[in-house]
């Protein structure tokens, strides 16, 4: 199970990797102009918005990409197949067709289809389905939707099946966070404690933003966000449900992104930086904290639990104290500087002081957790025995490598998939016998791992990827 985790962490790489740069787009929008009239600052406002707001279509393409056997081109477009399906089948407009009623009447859960852990699923359900129909011969009159073309069509097929299930458990879901939320807005400090637990710890899913709409909107009343910008709430109690973000998203979790990079193996740190800085900075800067946490929540779930009891008492504490400060957006510097002179603001600067204490809780947390039970952060994945290859950057330096390796396998009639991730490439064989060990390492690389029967990896280093690249070439 800790593997299949860490495998869906490693496939939301690639879509994580672009949300920082459209959280920092945001940001810069949102600190020209927080109403969006100017132009440049509406531009920019929206360019982000059109990658961070369809976040779950990009876990759909990203993990169906990631979870098939050979990261085929077909298991992306069918991940996008599965999405497509099921959040058309479950829209609002849809469901109201379906059930004869009005669009006002139908269950407020199908409103919110279009969250990460529908993309997560139709992009594993496709996986599944590249994995097991992608190599299927049709009969001859079918010939055409053999293989690969026919991927899409299981999907979509399969994605009729979820659809149907979740058209009854949807709604139940979605209706049972509402009522929690309500349940805990009276508990005061410890409502806004449990209340910031929870919505971290729903962030990989997507349901928090039904919690969300019980305390930031009027689903109960409590609006907070409305209230505090409008100045109709009470000084130091309206606000408490967004001021303990701002410690953790602008200090906490920065924090957390440099336990990350100093506990990355020596032999990935640039890697480990350039992510981490990135995620870190817009976390700070625009309170978008997406990018950093699934850089590690699947990776490490453990360690996301603790930084969802952390942001839990950040509320806790901010509440209790009655320092307040809102967002518009989200946790961000952005939105603080601009809360600082609105009425309801209360001793905002505290939070600050919160912030730079939370800084080094996390960074001890982080980094002590990290080390002492060997978690699988970025840069520590199962990869950590990296050495770098011993060839040169170049095309044709790679193109004699692969060459090498692939006769050293056994060649096409050994060799029947072939695979890479972060540092090593991953082949099935029919007989690992005819497998040529000495060959291979005759490339330079650092080692070889026969892992099964049938499955043996070879350690390349970070330049793996134009490896695998030219070994595919070869096979085609």
């Amino acid at each position: 199970m800790m593997k299949f985790f860490q495998r869906l962490g490693s496939s939301l790489m690639l879509p994580v990797a672009v949300l920082p740069a459209a959280a920092i787009l945001m940001g810069i929008g949102h600190w020209i102009d927080p109403d969006s009239v100017n132009v440049a600052a509406a531009f920019l406002i929206k360019a982000g918005g059109s990658i961070i707001d369809n976040m779950a279509i990009l876990f759909a393409v990203g993990v169906a990409l990631g979870m098939s056997k050979d990261k085929d081109g077909s298991a992306a477009l069918s991940g996008l197949v599965g999405f497509l399906v099921v959040t058309t089948l479950l829209s609002t407009e849809t469901v109201s067709m379906l059930l004869s009623v009005d669009v006002a009447d139908v269950n407020p859960a199908f409103g919110k289809i279009k969250n990460q852990f529908i993309g997560i699923l139709s992009g594993l359900i496709a996986a599944a389905m590249y994995n097991r129909f992608s190599q299927v011969q049709l009969p001859t009159a079918f010939a055409f939707f053999s293989g690969k073309r026919l991927v899409p069509i299981m999907t979509a097929a399969s994605m009729l099946v979820a659809s149907a299930a979740l058209f009854f458990i949807w709604p139940i879901i979605y209706t049972a966070l509402v009522n929690f939320g309500e349940g805990i807005s009276s508990l005061g400090a410890v409502g806004a404690g449990l209340y910031g637990f929870f919505n971290r710890l729903l962030i990989p899913t997507g349901l928090h933003h039904a919690l969300n709409s019980v305390f930031w909107f009027d689903v109960a009343g409590i609006d907070d966000i409305k209230h505090f910008w409008a100045g109709t709430g009470t000084k130091g109690v309206t606000g408490m449900y967004q001021a303990g973000f701002f410690p953790v998203m602008m200090f906490g979790l920065p924090g957390a992104a440099l336990a990350m990079y100093h506990t990355a193996k020596t032999k990935r740190k640039k890697e480990a930086a350039s992510l981490m800085m990135a995620a870190g900075f817009a976390a700070f800067f625009t309170g978008v904290t997406e990018p950093l946490e699934f850089a590690f929540m699947f990776l490490a779930p453990a360690l996301y639990v603790v930084h969802a009891a952390l942001t839990g008492l950040s509320l806790f504490i901010a509440a209790t104290f009655h320092w307040t400060a809102g967002f518009t957006f989200s946790a961000g510097f952005v939105d603080f500087f601009l809360s600082l002179r609105m009425p309801l603001a209360n001793q905002p600067l505290m939070l600050l002081v919160q912030g730079i204490v939370f800084f080094v809780i996390y960074y001890l947390i982080f980094r002590f957790l990290i080390v002492k039970f060997n978690l699988k952060t970025p840069g520590r994945e199962d990869d950590e025995d990296v050495v770098e290859t011993t060839v040169s950057a170049g095309a044709n330096k790679f193109s004699g490598m692969a060459a090498t390796i692939y006769e050293g396998l056994g060649g096409d009639a050994n060799v029947t998939s072939v695979d890479n991730c972060v540092t090593r490439l991953r082949i099935e064989v029919k007989d690992m016998d005819k497998v040529d060990q000495s060959k291979i390492k005759s490339t330079g690389v650092p080692g070889i791992n026969i892992v099964g029967p049938q499955s043996i990896q070879v350690i390349v280093g970070t330049s793996v990827q134009f490896v695998a690249d030219e070994i595919k070439k070869i096979r085609k």
